[in-house]
């Protein structure tokens, strides 16, 4: 399975580099989203997360209404692209310790992909095999 096919239903929500930190957690918690990335004239110029709030505001005790993007996210992140296989993207989520990624196409940001769209993903997968095996065992007439 590539990005395109798990990303392609999904909303992205971007923050722009001017925007505080406190309209950005609110659109983050509204959404229900753990990470954003970040604008500036429509080009991905980082990301913001949860491990950024905790660590970049909260620890260092900034005010998050006075704080914008620029001060606080993480610089130039690592994206992958669209077509790009999912066992790639979690082998380099893994290996960077990262929970998400942007995702782009020529360029341009096309979405994000969390670890959490892929676990989900998985699982369904998961249950799908386990439906068709209990419909084989059962269908399996008795020797």
């Amino acid at each position: 399975m590539r990005i395109c096919d798990l990303i392609k239903d999904q909303e992205t929500y971007p923050a722009d580099l001017g925007n505080t930190v406190l309209e950005t957690v609110r659109a983050m918690v509204e959404r229900n989203i753990g990470a954003v990335p970040v604008l500036h004239d429509g080009k991905l110029v980082g990301i913001f997360s949860e491990r950024d709030l905790m660590k970049r505001v909260v620890a260092e005790g900034r005010d998050p209404r006075n704080t914008c993007m620029a001060e606080v996210m993480t610089d130039d992140p690592l994206t992958i692209n669209m077509n790009e296989e999912l066992d790639n993207c979690t082998t380099l989520m893994r290996r960077h310790n990262f929970r998400h990624l942007p995702v782009c196409h020529d360029g341009q940001l096309v979405g994000m992909v969390s670890l959490r769209d892929i676990l989900l993903h998985d699982l369904n997968e998961k249950d799908d095999e386990v439906r068709m095996m209990r419909a084989y065992i059962h269908s399996v007439p008795d020797a």
